[in-house]
């Protein structure tokens, strides 16, 4: 359907997964594996569903990813 990489929404989603990573390099040490590890796994979540909806064949199967990746930020 759609070239993920071609998607404003995807590349902004890659932004701000490449600024939570370099904010949480900030967090202390015993944050690592916790706090630090779910804030990682929810941002990255947002570009990879934006991406594996774009390569559905539908735009109801897009939009239906694009939720996912809505989910990721508001959780």
């Amino acid at each position: 359907m759609n070239k993920s990489k071609d998607l404003l929404v995807w590349q902004k989603a890659i932004d701000l997964t490449e600024f939570v990573y370099l904010l949480t390099n900030q967090f202390p040490n015993e944050e690592k594996f916790g706090l630090t590890s779910q804030i990682r796994r929810c941002v990255v979540s947002i570009p990879s569903n934006i991406a594996e909806g774009a390569g559905r064949n539908s735009k109801n199967e897009f939009r239906h990813f694009l939720s996912i990746a809505l989910g990721s930020v508001t959780n």
